[in-house]
């Protein structure tokens, strides 16, 4: 009887965030798929079962190819560059430097702005003949360049304000692993004659793996739902060369109001994020030592 009523306090005790899971996550997650299969509703005409169609159209959208690409590609890019800055600079500001907390705010405010306001603080930086990097490039007698209207460079030009504002927030969780780490396990690998290298490469680098595993995760999300930097900065040009998946699904959602087919765009991408997650998770899970 006492563990039955046990079972039953527990239950409870989950209901809340069960319902806010359902509700919030796994409603809508069927609900968009299920009007994948289903023409977009119009004013006078409601919406009907089209099975496939959806999913045919999208395989010959010449757009929904280069936005996977680019998404692909700027993943690629920007997750590995993140964490590697965010570790590198939580290594740094974790050793007893003179101005390291004014240090670590610098690193992080980045990380504190509105993403509109970031983006518009690089519009300037990007602006050509009067942007700062204009400015500094014509110090040394380069010509100006138009970094967010060219096919070339608008992509990365996007890499390099999202790795500016995310290596700081990264950079906190491992801060605080590193501060976790007790000095001990230092002092014995310099006893034994590990190099600093080895050290790190050993010792501390497997102990950050689970904090690792977290931020991997993080940042593959975060790759994958970048709206606001696209929104101000190229709108998805030039040519859709800077058009990111979920871009060009607010775009067909709410400029073109094809919302079956943005449900459509928008299965692709949490079948895309599951598949990622899951692998992530599984390979890295077993190299993955929890204390």
């Amino acid at each position: 009887m006492k563990s039955s009523l046990n079972a039953v306090y527990g239950w409870l005790l989950l209901l809340p965030a069960m319902v806010l899971l359902a509700a919030f996550t796994h409603y809508p997650a069927l609900a968009t798929l299920w009007n994948s299969f289903f023409s977009t509703p119009k004013a006078n005409r409601p919406a009907v079962f089209v099975g496939a169609d959806n999913y045919v159209a999208m395989s010959h959208d010449p757009v929904f190819w280069q936005a996977l690409w680019n998404n692909l590609f700027y993943a690629l890019v920007t997750i590995p560059v993140s964490v590697a800055v965010a570790l590198i600079m939580a290594l740094w500001v974790n050793r007893n430097l003179a101005g390291r907390g004014f240090l670590r705010l610098a690193y992080f405010t980045p990380t504190v702005l509105p993403m509109v306001a970031v983006a518009n603080i690089w519009l300037f930086f990007y602006t050509p003949q009067y942007g700062l990097l204009d400015q500094i490039a014509h110090l040394f007698g380069f010509t100006s360049t138009n970094w967010l209207g060219s096919r070339s460079t608008a992509l990365p030009a996007l890499m390099l304000v999202t790795i500016w504002k995310e290596a700081g927030f990264f950079m906190i969780f491992y801060l605080a692993a590193l501060q976790q780490v007790s000095p001990s396990l230092r002092e014995a690998a310099i006893l034994e004659g590990a190099s600093r290298w080895q050290y790190f490469r050993r010792i501390l680098l497997p102990l950050l793996m689970p904090t690792t595993l977290f931020v991997l995760v993080n940042a593959l999300i975060n790759a994958f739902r970048l709206v606001d930097h696209v929104l101000v900065m190229t709108k998805g040009g030039p040519d859709n060369a800077s058009t990111l998946l979920l871009f060009y699904i607010y775009e067909v959602g709410f400029s073109y109001w094809d919302t079956s087919y943005a449900a459509t765009l928008s299965v692709i991408l949490l079948l895309i994020l599951s598949i990622t997650a899951l692998i992530k998770f599984r390979w890295l899970d077993r190299r993955t030592h929890y204390q």
